[in-house]
């Protein structure tokens, strides 16, 4: 796909998007291009042709003021300060859950319960059947909020995944399925992506605060995405280790909307309807293989690795990145049947190499990292230099589920 092809396609989406709660301007556009069309090809009904061109063109000027009057009406700028995390406690339900920032980077919601019954649990799923729906009160927002992300940046209206449930840890019972949705790229970036943004009304100055308005529960605390109004899209994210131990790390190129520049997991971004079915067109009913299926398909997109290369995938934890609404986040770790010297020159697949500059490989000890943490050791500072310095949220995060269920793996091995 060509330079000219992929902008006209980020153009289309966008305007597709914004359009469709605008359709008064569109019918008025329309009735002014019919006028004209009438008026061309013969002189029958000139008159009346004429009347209509003139009241659909005095339509469409009324509906093209008022609306860039209300495209107006708003002032975004970006909330700098940390994630206020003291104003927003966990969700009840999530046990001994905390609070984890890292300066520059972002913060996460952890629980190490969770963790756990993810390696231990089976969680089945099941796909609502209608898609998500943004609400009126965020769609109107799309016409200054794609472009502000935008910023130079190609954005995709793509197909997501997002979540309606948590894997949360159960007592003498089978988990109950976690409900998914399916949603659009934009659909995020107008609800979860909010989050870090002030929204002013120029016309009284009243503020609009995503994360008081929509992620706090009537008792103030953090919503669970069973009760969350927002798209919630998925995040899949692992990292992968070769034949002779090198982590397989991923230079974000600058035109990556989120941790641009930073290194990224192995195979990082957001769980797509395609991940929910089968190679052979079957659904898949568990979260371990969809969400397994979402890492293996972003690591072969970012990392060149193809399928046959990839021995197997298993999660280590989940997140919810606050900067982002709170959105969900799955890591885990794929082990390789590939060394890292023929690893080394592959190349981003596809639509990828936009935002993927290659592959970096790194030697990182999960056993060692793991010792540091559960010593108390702060997550960036039981990392390697390069990986504290350079590492993505999605990346530390990824490496701190890795190293703690290897240390996990192991005291069950000593008992």
């Amino acid at each position: 796909m060509g330079k000219l092809t992929r902008r006209a396609r980020a153009k289309a989406d966008y305007l597709t998007f914004v359009g469709s709660g605008e359709w008064p301007v569109a019918v008025s556009a329309i009735g002014v291009v019919l006028g004209v069309v009438t008026v061309l090809p013969s002189a029958f009904g000139v008159v009346l042709s004429i009347v209509a061109l003139a009241l659909g063109i005095v339509t469409l000027v009324r509906d093209v003021r008022l609306l860039r009057r209300r495209w107006a009406g708003y002032e975004f700028t970006a909330i700098a300060a940390p994630f206020p995390t003291a104003e927003l406690p966990p969700p009840p339900a999530y046990p001994g859950a905390e609070y984890l920032a890292v300066p520059a980077r972002g913060t996460a919601l952890l629980s190490t319960a969770i963790d756990t019954a993810l390696s231990e649990e089976t969680f089945g799923i099941t796909v609502a059947e209608e898609p998500y729906r943004l609400p009126p009160k965020l769609k109107a927002t799309a016409p200054h909020v794609l472009p502000l992300r935008a910023r130079g940046r190609l954005l995709f209206n793509g197909p997501i995944v997002g979540m309606r449930g948590e894997p949360l840890p159960v007592t003498g019972a089978r988990p109950a399925p976690i409900v998914l949705h399916r949603a659009r790229f934009f659909d995020a970036v107008c609800s979860n992506e909010l989050a870090s943004l002030r929204i002013t009304s120029t016309a009284t100055g009243a503020e609009y605060d995503l994360r008081r308005e929509e992620l706090a529960d009537s008792a103030g605390a953090l919503r669970t995405l069973a009760g969350s109004s927002l798209a919630d899209l998925v995040g899949v994210s692992t990292i992968a280790f070769t034949t002779d131990g090198k982590l397989v790390a991923v230079r974000q190129s600058a035109r990556n909307s989120v941790s641009g520049l930073l290194l990224a997991p192995s195979g990082s971004g957001s769980l797509e309807p395609r991940d929910l079915r089968t190679a052979e067109g079957g659904e898949r009913r568990l979260l371990h293989t969809a969400v397994a299926a979402g890492m293996e398909r972003e690591l072969r997109e970012e990392s060149g690795v193809s399928a046959d290369e990839i021995t197997s995938t298993r999660l280590t934890g989940f997140a919810r990145w606050m900067e982002r609404g709170a959105k969900p986040e799955f890591f885990g770790v794929t082990t390789l049947s590939v060394d890292s010297s023929t690893l080394a020159e592959r190349r981003p697949r596809g639509a990828e190499r936009l935002y993927s500059a290659g592959v970096t490989m790194l030697n990182v000890d999960l056993a060692e990292i793991g010792h540091a943490l559960s010593s108390g050791t702060a997550l960036p500072d039981a990392l390697p230099a390069r990986l504290r310095d350079d590492g993505s949220l999605p990346l530390l995060l990824c490496l701190r589920a890795a190293a703690l269920a290897q240390v996990r793996q192991s005291d069950e091995k000593t008992r």
